[in-house]
């Protein structure tokens, strides 16, 4: 009984306890989970302007209301071709000695899931838009701006970055916002928010807890889709609920050649392989929404539908078979 009346001998073996605990429960496990938890063969290391963006994202409490977890229930299809695995977040590594590790996959969406995001919205207009203002793009947005972000110039360089701001959000101004340094990183790091691809041969989990699609009335191409709904969740960010897109930034579809006009083959391949070419009209480049999106044949055609007879638009409405043959057609010439 001495050994309890000893406060030394006590203190010393609760001591020894406590650390020989802590590195079988936590320290060990926690190196060879490390060791085992390897990057997928596709992840592409931050580059330096994106590490910085990332402190930023940090710094400004992100994390607060964007996710960057896609789980694996039905509803988040929307956010990822697949649920997270644990090797996406493989070389997150604490940035410095002083600085703990920053787990960002989140717990709160007010704002949208960023897991994908460098895939579902690269646009670099829109994202340098969204962040001087995200009532600019999404009327509905509560998101907080990030003015300070941008300069104010009356004759920006040739050098500058000018950010396409609609009228209505330059407060009577008639200069021009560019982007610092510090937007142009924040920027890298959203835009290197990428889903890799699982390597061949690996499969990914399923998405559980799926819906029975409701039964909706099935227009004149054949469609099934709510193309509205469609509409909303994957084009309307840019090109407004209006049609009419921004200026300077995004092209209006109210009244489009390539939305009303003949051509399918020209509009599914826009929507499926993304378009560049109209750079010098100011407008940037638009992704493969349809691709990122994994819309079916039926989605794009009632996208389609939506918009050639919406905001004024009359013409004739699509048919799914034409519409996924052109689909085919796309993919093939993207080579996927």
């Amino acid at each position: 009984m001495d050994f309890f009346d000893n406060h030394k001998k006590l203190f010393t073996t609760a001591a020894a306890f406590f650390i020989g605990l802590t590195l079988l429960v936590a320290v060990i496990p926690a190196f060879e989970t490390d060791k085992i938890n390897q990057p997928l063969p596709g992840a592409v290391p931050l580059s330096p302007a994106a590490q910085r963006g990332k402190a930023l994202y940090v710094a400004n409490g992100c994390i607060a209301c964007h996710t960057q977890q896609v789980r694996n229930v039905d509803m988040d299809k929307v956010w990822g071709k697949r649920p997270s695995v644990a090797a996406d977040y493989a070389m997150d590594r604490r940035p410095d000695l002083w600085h703990n590790t920053a787990t960002l996959m989140g717990s709160e969406r007010t704002g949208p899931d960023l897991t994908n995001i460098g895939n579902r919205q690269p646009s670099k207009d829109w994202n340098l838009v969204h962040l001087f203002n995200p009532r600019a793009v999404v009327k509905e947005s509560v998101m907080p701006a990030y003015p300070w972000l941008f300069i104010y110039k009356d004759n920006p360089a040739k050098t500058d970055i000018i950010v396409n701001v609609p009228a209505a959000f330059m407060e009577g101004k008639t200069g021009k916002y560019v982007a610092t340094k510090k937007a142009m990183d924040l920027l890298a790091y959203l835009q290197s928010l990428k889903q890799v691809e699982l390597p061949d041969g690996t499969t990914a989990p399923e998405f559980l807890y799926k819906k029975a699609a409701a039964k909706t009335e099935t227009g004149a191409g054949g469609a099934s889709a709510d193309g509205a709904a469609l509409y909303t969740a994957n084009c309307q960010s840019c090109h407004q609920a209006s049609g009419e897109g921004l200026p300077g930034a995004f092209p209006p579809l109210k009244g489009s050649s390539v939305v009303t006009g003949d051509n399918l083959e020209l509009y599914v391949g826009i929507i499926m392989n993304g378009y560049t070419g109209r750079e010098k009209e100011g407008f940037g480049p638009m992704p493969n929404v349809g691709t990122t999106a994994n819309l079916s044949p039926d989605e794009v055609t009632a996208i389609i539908n939506h918009e050639r007879t919406s905001w004024g638009n009359s013409a004739p409405e699509v048919k799914v078979e034409d519409v996924k043959r052109f689909m085919e057609a796309a993919k093939l010439s993207a080579g996927q």
